[in-house]
């Protein structure tokens, strides 16, 4: 019996034996070019029906890439073998450490999507000397098989929110279950027609257990999960209805108030520039915006007004109980009704038709907390891989991100 090669010791090509392994230079970069022989006698199988075949179709020499030996690339060469199936015709042979058509070796393929978890497709193509769409391939499929189908048994509450694939002209709606930390259902659009594929798969009975959806102001969503689920409370959070009362009430008054200052150069300019400074909270702000925030509230009354009723409408959502949640709602909409500010008393008016889901906060204490933190998450996926153009990929990474606990 003729002694096992050393480099046979690595292991991962079951079926073969190492006949030669060699180091050659080839344009300046160093290969460990290894070659395998067919191990005589052993049992092939289908790739395709994964039943054993005797017949072998026809062979040829095919050439993989594998796992880089110290500083160099690996390259392996090999009989491909094509069994004759006579339930399938002729296919290649089932090998557990190269799948069919490719041409890197499974562990290869998986090295690759363990860095891409922590690195872009550009420098892990860069790192393995392998084309970036290879890489990118590689990746999508591990993810599908390591994710596979999502389990939608026992979710009792959902939250929908949207975020940009590229800002002002592409968007994607993430829902995701708020008690398991996971991300559902990634899909493009945010139109009811857009998540309806999300009340699809989770099926009728699924839909009829669930107790309360978590959304922005978005009507397109509310209309959908009222259709498909009618036993589901609509909730509206706190940080959505915040963002739009800064983007057009203070933001709006503001602008009016700096009109108003046009004669005054540097008013007119502090107000202008205070946009961040008004939407901040009061324990976020750096050392010494206190006092400048102060300064600007005692000069110009309207914002001190807009200011304050927005730290009394954060209040509602930290009522537990429907009547003092709606006392507090009907304190805050008086004040905004009598404060003579035309965008206050504008906003006021919009988001009475949205108070049944501001009051089901009281039963569902839930906010989109969760789902920020994924969009943020998304924002980084994006930088790192320099923006996405497959949706698909795209969404599997953002799966993988929030795998869920429990």
């Amino acid at each position: 019996m003729a002694p096992e090669h050393p480099m046979a010791r690595l292991g991962g090509w079951e079926g073969y034996d190492v006949q030669s392994c060699v180091v050659e230079v080839r344009e300046g970069i160093s290969w460990c070019i290894v070659r395998l022989a067919v191990r005589a006698g052993r049992q092939r199988w289908c790739s395709s029906c994964l039943k054993p075949c005797a017949s072998i179709h026809d062979v040829e020499h095919r050439q993989v890439r594998d796992l880089p030996v110290f500083e160099h690339r690996t390259l392996v060469v090999f009989p491909r073998v094509r069994v004759a199936c006579p339930r399938c015709g002729p296919k290649v042979e089932l090998l557990r450490w190269l799948d069919p058509h490719l041409r890197v070796t499974r562990r290869l393929g998986e090295s690759v999507a363990k860095l891409c978890k922590v690195a872009s497709i550009l420098h892990v193509a860069r790192h393995y000397a392998l084309n970036w769409k290879t890489v990118k391939a590689l990746d999508k499929a591990q993810l599908a098989r390591e994710l596979g189908p999502m389990d939608l048994d026992g979710i009792t509450v959902i939250g929908l929110d949207e975020f940009a694939i590229q800002k002002g002209h592409r968007y994607a709606t993430v829902i995701v279950d708020p008690s398991r930390k996971r991300v559902l259902w990634v899909g493009r659009g945010r139109g009811r027609e857009d998540i309806r594929p999300f009340f699809e798969l989770l099926g009728a009975e699924r839909c009829a257990r669930l107790e309360a959806a978590v959304m922005d102001m978005n009507a397109g969503y509310q209309l959908e999960v009222q259709q498909h689920c009618p036993n589901a409370a609509i909730v509206f959070d706190l940080f959505h209805v915040v963002a739009k009362y800064g983007r057009e009430v203070i933001d709006r008054v503001r602008v009016d108030r700096a009109n108003e200052l046009r004669h005054d150069r540097r008013g007119r300019r502090i107000v202008k520039g205070a946009r961040w400074l008004l939407l901040k909270n009061r324990d976020s702000l750096r050392p010494g915006e206190d006092i400048e925030l102060d300064e600007l509230l005692a000069a110009n009354h309207s914002l001190f007004v807009v200011y304050v009723l927005r730290d009394a409408l954060k209040d509602l959502w930290a009522q537990r109980r429907p009547a003092q949640a709606l006392k507090a709602w009907r304190s805050w909409y008086r004040k905004a009704r009598r404060s003579g500010i035309g965008p206050l008393r504008h906003f006021a008016n919009k988001l009475r038709s949205y108070l049944p889901g501001i009051l089901a906060h009281c039963r569902y204490p839930l906010g989109t907390n969760l789902i920020e933190g994924i969009n943020n998450k998304i924002k980084v996926i994006k930088r790192m891989a320099y923006g996405f153009r497959d949706d698909a990929y795209f969404f599997l990474k953002i799966r993988a991100a929030f795998p869920g606990s429990g």
